[in-house]
């Protein structure tokens, strides 16, 4: 999951080297925090939340199929 999100933001980022994701294990989930340039922000979000909730469904259908739960925040 981890290796999915790194690849599909840097892709959309004028930084990729500034991308961090940090994989948290919690009781019943994993958590994905991800961290970029504050000037990529914008692209990672996108207009009104668009591309941060397709990443987070990309990312969902793919815990799905692994019987997990993993969420996406972006800090």
């Amino acid at each position: 999951m981890r290796n999915l999100v790194e690849v599909i933001v840097k892709a959309l980022v004028d930084q990729p080297e500034a991308v961090v994701v940090n994989e948290v294990q919690g009781e019943q989930s994993i958590i994905l925090e991800l961290k970029v340039a504050p000037e990529d922000m914008g692209k990672v979000i996108g207009k009104q939340g668009r591309i941060a909730k397709a990443i987070r469904t990309v990312v969902k259908a793919a815990a799905t199929k692994e019987n997990k739960r993993v969420i996406v925040e972006i800090i």
